[in-house]
Formats: C-alpha cells, sequence, structure tokens
C-alpha cells in the first residue's frame, strides 16, 4: 500500500477514533509528553536562549524520532503501518476534548452560574477567568475554538500528511512546547524562544488552512474573507490572526480587544469590528463556534489526505518516466510479445510462448 493511502486510512481512522472516544481521563500521550519535557526542563533550564533552543531541540526532536523509528518497523505491514498512523492522529489531535470544554462553559453560561463556568475556563485556555464577566468568558471560548481547530486539528493533519507519523507527533510536540514554556514570563521570555518561535513556523501552514476552509464551512463566506484580508495581520500572533478574523466574520461576531493573561493586561485589536455584534453568554454562540471548528476539521482531513494521494501519485508517476526516459524506449508488440529497445538501439525480443527467448544481437540469434 502506497504512503499515501496510508495516510488517508490511517488519518480518517484517527479523526473518528477521537470523534468517538475523546481522550482518556488519564495516561494521555501528551500528557505523558508533557512530563518527560517538565523533567527535561529540570535539568537544562537556564535564562538562556541557548539552553532554551536545546530543550526544544530534545524534546521536539525526540518525539520526531521516536514517530520516525515506529514508521520505520511497521513498514513492510500496510495494515501495521495504517494502525499505527490511526493511532498517532488518535493521539494528536484534540478535537472533541475541545468540543467538550467549550460545550460545558456554555452550559454553565446558559445555567446563569458565572462561577462555574469560570472554574471550567482554565480547561480551555490561559486567560484570567476572575477578571472576565460571562460575555467575557464566552468570547474567550470562542476564541480559543477557533484558535485550538488550528493547533489541535489542522495543524496536525497538514504535517501527518507532509511527513506521516513523525510530523503528527513532531507537531504536537512543539505546539505543546510552546504551551509549556513560549509565554512571555520572566522565567520563560528567552528560555522558551526557540518553543515560541518554531510553533510560529510550524503552525503557519495550518492555520492559513484553517482560515480557508472558515470561509467555505461558515455561514457567511464573504464576511470571513473579508475579516481575514483587513484584520488579520493587526492580532499579534501570525498564526492566530487569520483563524480568529476568519472565525469571527464567518460567525458574524466582533473578537479581541481587551484581555488579562497571568495577570498581564493585553489590549488586542478587535476583529471583524465593523460587521460584527459582541459575543453573548447564553445565545447559542459557543456552540454554532464548535460546530464550525468540526466541519473545517473534516474538511481539512480531506483537503490533507486527497494532497498526500496526489503527491504520491506525481511522484510515482515521474519514477516511472525516469526509468523507461534514459534513452531506452518500451513498447508491446501485437500478439501479446512485448520489445524492449536496449542501449545500443538494438531489439531485444521475448517470445510469448513460454518456452523460448531469443535476443536479436548483430543480425545473429543466441
Amino acid at each position: 500500500m502506497r504512503a499515501g493511502r496510508v495516510f488517508a486510512y490511517g488519518a480518517a481512522a484517527g479523526l473518528l477514533g477521537d470523534l468517538l472516544l475523546g481522550d482518556p481521563r488519564r495516561g494521555h500521550p501528551v500528557a505523558a509528553f508533557g512530563r518527560a519535557a517538565g523533567a527535561v526542563e529540570q535539568q537544562l533550564w537556564r535564562d538562556h536562549r541557548g539552553w532554551g533552543a536545546l530543550h526544544t531541540l530534545v524534546c521536539a526532536g525526540g518525539a520526531a524520532a521516536l514517530g520516525s523509528a515506529a514508521a520505520r518497523a511497521v513498514r513492510r505491514s500496510p495494515a501495521a503501518s495504517v494502525a499505527l498512523t490511526g493511532a498517532a492522529t488518535w493521539a494528536v489531535v484534540g478535537s472533541t476534548s475541545l468540543a467538550r470544554e467549550a460545550r460545558a462553559v456554555g452550559r454553565a453560561l446558559e445555567a446563569g452560574d458565572v462561577e462555574a463556568a469560570r472554574a471550567r475556563l482554565p480547561h480551555l485556555c490561559g486567560r484570567d477567568p476572575q477578571a472576565l464577566d460571562a460575555d467575557g468568558i464566552a468570547r474567550a471560548v470562542v476564541e480559543s475554538v477557533a484558535e485550538n481547530t488550528s493547533d489541535a486539528v489542522v495543524g496536525a493533519l497538514v504535517w501527518g500528511a507532509v511527513a506521516g507519523v513523525p510530523g503528527l507527533l513532531g507537531f504536537r510536540a512543539v505546539n505543546t512546547l510552546d504551551a509549556m514554556v513560549g509565554h512571555r514570563s520572566p522565567r520563560y521570555r528567552r528560555y522558551g524562544w526557540a518553543s515560541a518561535r518554531l510553533d510560529d513556523v510550524a503552525g503557519w501552514p495550518g492555520a492559513r488552512l484553517t482560515a480557508a476552509l472558515t470561509t467555505v464551512a461558515g455561514g457567511d463566506p464573504r464576511g470571513a474573507l473579508r475579516a481575514w484580508r483587513a484584520d488579520a495581520g493587526q492580532h499579534p500572533s501570525p498564526n492566530a490572526g487569520p483563524v480568529e478574523a476568519s472565525f469571527a466574520g464567518a460567525l458574524g461576531l466582533r473578537l479581541g480587544g481587551t484581555l488579562s493573561y497571568g495577570g498581564r493586561v493585553e489590549h488586542r485589536p478587535v476583529l471583524n469590528g465593523a460587521a460584527g455584534r459582541a459575543v453573548r453568554a447564553g445565545s447559542g454562540d459557543i456552540e454554532r463556534a464548535v460546530r464550525l471548528s468540526r466541519r473545517v476539521g473534516w474538511l481539512a482531513l480531506g483537503v490533507c489526505a486527497g494532497a498526500r494521494l496526489l503527491a504520491h501519485g506525481i511522484a510515482g508517476t515521474s519514477r516511472m518516466r525516469a526509468v523507461t526516459g534514459k534513452g531506452r524506449t518500451s513498447a508491446v508488440t501485437g500478439k501479446g510479445r512485448p520489445r524492449v529497445m536496449t542501449g545500443t538501439g538494438q531489439p531485444r525480443v521475448m517470445t510469448g510462448t513460454g518456452r523460448t527467448c531469443a535476443m536479436a544481437g548483430k543480425g545473429r540469434a543466441s
């Protein structure tokens, strides 16, 4: 089975497994990676960019190397390769957990229990929940759903299409490291620099694909495209900007503005401010964002699997042309007898009876 089909079947199985099973409450592979990365940090931490870069290399490189070794171990078995790809996809995507947590906050807000919503919000994002009212919590959830659609679903599928299992595991490792050490606190301003920059690079294609698919899957394609083009560049994050802006336009909402992280207040630009309305608690905005995220995720699977199949089809055609194009032509004669021209321009003829084989060389049969 070709690598393109292995990824297509495996990624579809993994995304379906995430939909049906979600993430385990205990023993999740990403949580295990986080513990390992934390142990490495304890040994390497210095207030220095170089040591932070080494931490990123050890952790992200180790995850990709593990994926590569596992893929090589099963490469002779198509079934095992599909199963490995499916397991890796399930481990790194988080669509079901994202929807579950967002809906839990939404239900609390609909019931008027703002304190319960505040208690649940840290499961989704790192904002200070005590600084938010009900509408602010709802807006934070919608923005988190948008950003994590790229980080937890589409970006992983993009790198899986590019590099298979190593790409899936490597991308999730980079994204997890950014969440752990990539923020601008005094401890991580220098140590987490490499993880943050690498996450920006790795997340770039997935963020643009997410924004593009949002314009297709959302209820207002023109609004999504308009907000993406007009407002994405104003966002401080090169990847969150296109995603949040396109979600805002597709849903007809106004995102961005003042927020608080770890006691630090940020005044971010408003996205889709001219055409959107404010996010309101209990209005169904969270549910609409979750459904849009689901549609974008499945569309991303189709695009990434199709691109991988197409790329391998083109590569296979190129290899075939390379084999037959080095001065030798191949043709099939009538009556089922193939004729292959040798490099000297003399024909080599194989009989079709299965009993004799003759080579024509300088007019003599041998």
